[in-house]
């Protein structure tokens, strides 16, 4: 066995059923963990993909909309791997941002983020090595350093997600569990299609990313697949950027 490898784990990951929440989850089934495709929608695409390439997966349906919503989830389940991708933004001018599109934000960016956490630890098995110490990756965000356009609610909830994964793994890291943060820059999905689809926007970012491309799915991915396995075991309280750069410009 690998230091890279998750055969025998059980992996979680939230907001699976598309975009770099499901490059995550079969990043992880091609390292050998058996996956929880978690989403509001069911995970059939990524289940089917999973399954066919020879891997573990199963669909759940999870409306992180209630942050409490995972907290039965967990206990007797014997899951080690936890990712937190499920994510909303919504854009607005922030003289007009209204409490509304703010706390839908908040409640799935960032408190759901929190009390999904919690109770994977409270429930995580104890780990007899560091192939099966606890690990848990949170999708944070370029905008975790930068304050955005027209996002504040989506930057102060990323911002919140860093600081979360240095907070936890201070106190958690002495219990072998492994909390961390993926910051992706611009990256292909539907939460960036009104970027892509601006031509001059698009070009603009293009520029500033030395990389030369927007990032892709499976970047992010194979990042967390890596932070779950016993390789990262001494790497915690990390945000780790996935940006082609951008942060370094």
């Amino acid at each position: 066995m690998t230091p890279f490898s998750l055969a025998g784990r059980r992996a979680f990951v939230t907001g699976a059923n598309s975009g770099i929440g499901q490059a995550i989850a079969q990043a992880l089934a091609a390292m050998g963990a058996a996956v929880t495709c978690a989403g509001r929608t069911e995970a059939t695409q990524t289940v089917a993909a999973i399954r066919d390439a020879g891997g573990q997966a199963e669909s759940l349906h999870l409306d992180l909309s209630n942050p409490m919503a995972a907290q039965d989830l967990f206990a007797g389940q014997d899951y080690t791997i936890l990712v937190n991708n499920a994510g909303i933004i919504l854009r607005e001018d922030s003289m007009d941002y209204p409490e509304d599109m703010w706390d839908r934000v908040m409640d799935v960016n960032l408190k759901a983020v929190f009390f999904t956490s919690q109770a994977f630890a409270r429930a995580l098995p104890q780990a007899p090595d560091a192939a099966s110490r606890g690990a848990i990756v949170h999708v944070a965000s370029v905008l975790s350093f930068q304050g955005g356009i027209r996002v504040p609610s989506y930057a102060a909830a990323k911002h919140g997600v860093a600081g979360l994964a240095k907070s936890m793994a201070n106190e958690w890291a002495s219990q072998r569990i492994n909390v961390n943060a993926i910051a992706p820059g611009y990256v292909h999905t539907k939460n960036t299609a009104s970027l892509t689809q601006d031509p001059s926007r698009y070009e603009a970012i293009l520029q500033r990313i030395p990389a030369g491309r927007w990032g892709e799915p499976d970047d992010i991915g194979w990042t967390a697949a890596f932070l779950c396995s016993p390789a990262a075991a001494y790497i915690n309280g990390a945000v780790i950027n996935v940006d082609g750069g951008w942060l370094a410009r």
